[in-house]
């Protein structure tokens, strides 16, 4: 048997890392927009979640720039970033369903990405460390 992670493995981790960076971006576009034009989203009435828009748009803008920065540390095979990187998806996938009543395409998106980075680095997140990169 080999101490080599097999490629598939490896694969799936880099995918994960620039799922993240790409769910980072995403999120940091919604807040941006959010900010700037807070009339580009609307509310539905009688929501759970009241929040104001602009602090929608804060929330993931701030979400956006961790989870990047979680994504270029899961290049390095860091635990840590595997750990984060978990995190914040979880994170982003419970933000993204908060999401829904305003943007509903945005926040299915970030729901899905979210669910394929966890799988990705519970499943085989530590064969990335075993590589020579």
């Amino acid at each position: 048997m080999s101490d080599r992670p097999s490629g598939w493995a490896v694969g799936w981790t880099m995918f994960a890392a620039f799922m993240m960076l790409l769910i980072g971006g995403f999120h940091a576009i919604a807040g941006l927009v959010a900010i700037i034009d807070d009339t580009f989203y609307v509310a539905t009435r009688e929501y759970v979640f009241q929040f104001d828009r602009t602090t929608w748009g804060w929330i993931h803008l701030i979400l956006g720039i961790v989870i990047l920065l979680a994504g270029l540390g899961l290049f390095t095979g860091a635990v840590w970033a595997r750990t984060i990187g978990v995190i914040l998806a979880f994170i982003s996938a419970i933000v993204g369903f908060a999401w829904l009543p305003w943007y509903p395409v945005w926040g299915i998106i970030i729901i899905v990405i979210a669910v394929a980075v966890i799988w990705a680095l519970t499943v085989h997140g530590r064969d990335m460390r075993r590589t020579d990169m």
